[in-house]
């Protein structure tokens, strides 16, 4: 394994295996350890998974974080890890990003993998209360520590990962915070997620509270040429720490080894 952070590049770490490399992007207030779970199950493969500028070990970079930057910044350290021939798997806010980054088309894309995704066509829900209201779910360990059992979870967490939880969301910078409920996820990304041209698997949580099966079908799933669809059941939104074993069975069978 190497690590990375070479400034302004965000911090990440390739795991060197067998390609096509997988590239993994978090969730609003997760990191790059909220893919451990996966990545445990994966020896031998091809692995790259990113701190988000503003969040964990990227917290002090400077913004904006807006999803563009974010989408940038993957391509840039994509480039920078010497990877040519991959599928971006991306979760929540992280999706949104991979559509993004699917969007351009870039050399050496194989293939796209949206889990529990923001969507491109934000939902009807998503009102400019229900943005505000979500800005502040992570102002406390104890909001956090709610929104995490009550929204985020269907299913109960191992301690260890619960805290993780709560020592991530609380790690990203204020403005990195406020970024996605205020303006990316209200941000209608339709036009570019057209523009994707690799295959797609979009992979729903059966009790996601937060991106549910029926809004992913609606609002995602259309803009998409052709996607494979699979809901995992019992899981609600954080799919990569509630159901990694179905989230890596889900993976391989899209992504093969070479």
């Amino acid at each position: 394994m190497s690590t990375a952070q070479q400034s302004p590049l965000p911090a990440y770490d390739h795991h060197s295996g067998a390609g096509p490399t997988l590239v993994f992007l978090h969730y609003w207030g997760g990191s790059a350890r909220t893919w451990d779970l996966v990545v445990d199950r994966l020896a031998g493969r091809d692995v790259l998974t990113v701190d988000f500028r503003g969040w964990s070990r990227s917290s002090s970079l400077p913004g904006p974080y807006t999803l563009r930057r974010l989408a940038d910044d993957t391509l840039a350290v994509i480039a920078d890890a010497g990877v040519t021939d991959y599928v971006l798997v991306g979760h929540s806010m992280g999706g949104k990003v991979a559509q993004l980054v699917a969007a351009t088309r870039p050399a050496g894309l194989r293939g796209i993998i949206l889990v529990g995704s923001g969507p491109a066509k934000p939902a009807a829900e998503v009102t400019p209360e229900y943005r505000e209201g979500l800005s502040h779910a992570y102002d406390s360990d104890e909001s956090v520590a709610g929104a995490r059992d009550h929204i985020l979870t269907a299913t109960e967490l191992p301690e260890p990962f619960k805290s993780r939880i709560v020592a991530d969301s609380r790690a990203g910078a204020d403005a990195a915070r406020l970024e996605w409920p205020l303006r990316g996820i209200a941000e209608d990304v339709t036009e570019g997620t057209r523009m994707i041209n690799v295959p797609a698997l979009v992979v729903a949580g059966e009790n996601d509270r937060v991106e549910p099966v029926d809004v992913l079908r609606a609002n995602l799933v259309p803009y998409l040429s052709g996607a494979d669809f699979t809901v995992i059941p019992h899981t609600g939104h954080l799919i990569p720490l509630e159901a990694p074993d179905d989230l890596v069975d889900a993976i391989a069978a899209f992504a093969p080894l070479a």
